[in-house]
């Protein structure tokens, strides 16, 4: 069966430590059970080293560009908390410009649970809170979230075209090498082999929260100096009717993330 969870820990940077994808041994990050809390997300990163120098999966797909530098970080909390962390920060400080802009007072992001913060350089990156829309608590949520997550990664990796039949092969290749499950491979080379549809990507957001975290996860897998890129964040960013000022600052947030895991 499809494990999303665990699939957007490996896109990030985490492999399965031996013996991850057996009944009641889920890896690290993956937030095996009930909630998904950052406490429980934290752990002997030993196990991923080899995905984290790989850069994940998401360095595959990237066809030689540099990924975003999180991987360290997605290593030791997960994927599903880093991307909903970047897209909270993101959340919160445009939420602060337009409660101090006059207008009427927005609605606000539920208020952060107690829970260690993510260290990413000097200043630490607040995770969202549980069982919200960042973040959900329930299994079944979770593995939608996160399921939408790593799909609007291969999309916007295909976004300027590269991804050939010829450079599947190669992904198909690396694919093998890295003792994925079965189904967690299919899901990839499925989607991977999918048209390009910006329509059913920005579709995958139920709630203005989930799209800030779909465009974060799409950053995170597109280089957005590129015209074929910038068109395609764009669009995107339309499609879910996210605030212009709203992008402004997941770009920010995920900028500063990277520039601070570089340290």
């Amino acid at each position: 069966m499809l494990d999303a969870k665990r699939l957007l820990d490996q896109f990030l940077g985490q492999q399965p430590a031996a013996g991850a994808g057996d009944a009641g041994t889920p890896a690290q990050g993956s937030g095996g059970g009930g909630g998904l809390s950052v406490g429980g997300l934290i752990g002997d990163t030993g196990s991923f080293a080899k995905g984290a120098a790989a850069g994940g999966i998401l360095g595959l797909l990237l066809g030689g560009k540099k990924p975003k530098k999180l991987a360290k970080t997605a290593l030791t909390y997960g994927g599903a908390a880093v991307v909903g962390g970047l897209a909270y920060r993101a959340w919160q400080n445009w939420q602060t410009q337009k409660a101090g802009g006059g207008g009427a007072a927005p609605a606000q992001a539920p208020a952060p649970q107690p829970r260690q913060p993510i260290a990413m350089g000097s200043e630490p990156m607040l995770p969202p809170p549980g069982d919200s829309a960042f973040l959900p608590d329930n299994e079944a949520d979770q593995q939608a979230l996160s399921r939408a997550l790593v799909r609007a990664m291969i999309a916007a990796a295909k976004a300027d075209g590269h991804v050939t039949p010829e450079e599947q092969s190669r992904i198909f290749e690396h694919l093998n090498s890295l003792s994925l499950e079965r189904d967690d491979q299919a899901f990839v080379l499925e989607e991977l082999g999918k048209p390009l549809d910006i329509e059913a990507v920005a579709a995958e957001a139920k709630t203005p929260e989930q799209a800030a975290e779909i465009y974060a996860a799409s950053l995170l897998a597109i280089d957005p100096s590129g015209p074929a890129e910038r068109g395609y964040l764009g669009l995107l960013a339309a499609r879910m009717k996210l605030d212009p000022a709203l992008v402004e600052h997941l770009h920010a947030s995920i900028a500063e993330a990277e520039a601070q895991a570089a340290v």
